[in-house]
């Protein structure tokens, strides 16, 4: 049996809907001619939804997962495209380890960038909650820009000159990041003082916590009371996590007040390697506090716009200085 690395991150709130609303789906759009790849997004709970073709047909929706180290398509897709099946594989997911049947994907498009995907794991569409993911495999060496104010994502180069700020910009903050395993981690960070790594994670809809950062919290008398609610993975299985508010999130000069988490024993923080010191995935209900964030994979930087007034989604944020 072949062991692939780690792949998917998605996770999907199934219970408590009240945390995370629906947001309406923006109208599927490409154009071939764009030198920008600039695409529109769409949204599936609050994870972020792009367009690509398969083959020469299309266009179908991809989540776009920057926590998957791999590219995944949906079982009923690959079906309708007679994809050809490959080698079974263990697919390491938030929540645990499955043996999974994967197909080639000979030639996959989003605008302008073409990725050829060899054994891409074939998961159910309704587990997935989109056609596929588009993950890490196709985006190492790009800049993936969600824009969240106009709801458009770019990729380019990641060696391509970052364009100027528009004038209606809020200020940006870089913050840098250390790689594991291919994704992004924040290890200057805390949580109400408390030391934590975090992850940057667009497949997740919500923000994980892992036990150590519960019990560091409770130990110092920082842990709201929770909620309870169920998380489950682009594979099928479930797990039941606490809900508790944070104060106060800083991940360098960027300061998130407020944030809801669930706490899990999840299974990506033992893959990682970081289950024994406190980490989170930061997920989608954080990130679309923002205007914008640029997550440059090469260069190992994310960008954040802060939006120019006021609050959303009840996470507040102020600026210590651009770096």
């Amino acid at each position: 049996m072949h062991f692939a690395p780690w792949l998917a991150t998605a996770l999907v709130l199934t219970a408590n809907p009240s945390l995370s609303q629906p947001v309406e789906t923006v109208p599927p759009a490409i154009d071939g001619t764009t030198t920008t790849d600039e695409v529109a997004i769409g949204n599936r709970g609050d994870r972020m939804t792009v367009d690509v073709s398969v083959g020469e047909k299309g266009p179908y929706r991809f989540l776009v997962d920057t926590g998957s180290e791999r590219t995944v398509i949906s079982r009923q897709l690959a079906e309708r495209l007679s994809l050809a099946g490959g080698r079974n594989t263990v697919l390491h997911s938030v929540l645990g380890a499955n043996s999974v049947a994967t197909v080639d994907i000979p030639r996959l498009q989003v605008s302008n960038s073409v990725i050829s995907v060899i054994d891409a794991p074939a998961l159910e569409a309704s587990n997935i909650g989109a056609d596929g993911l588009l993950g890490l495999d196709g985006l190492r060496s790009k800049r993936v820009i969600f824009d969240f104010k106009n709801q458009t994502m770019s990729i380019t180069p990641g060696r391509q000159r970052v364009e100027r700020a528009e004038p209606s910009d809020g200020e940006t903050i870089v913050v840098r990041a250390k790689s594991r395993q291919g994704r992004l981690i924040f290890t200057q960070a805390r949580v109400d003082g408390q030391d934590v790594a975090v992850i940057i994670d667009t497949g997740s809809q919500f923000t994980v916590g892992n036990l150590a950062l519960k019990a560091a919290l409770m130990k110092r008398h920082l842990w709201t009371y929770p909620e309870r609610l169920t998380i489950e993975s682009v594979t099928g299985e479930k797990l039941v996590a606490d809900v508790s508010v944070l104060g106060r999130l800083d991940v360098d000069a960027v300061h998130l007040d407020k944030l809801p988490v669930a706490f899990a024993d999840a299974h990506i923080f033992k893959k990682l390697n970081l289950h024994k010191k406190p980490a989170l995935l930061l997920g989608m209900n954080a990130m679309r506090a923002f205007d914008k964030i640029s997550i440059d994979f090469a260069a190992k930087k994310v960008r954040f716009v802060l939006p120019q007034t006021g609050m959303r989604d009840d996470v507040r944020m102020a600026s210590a200085g651009s770096l």
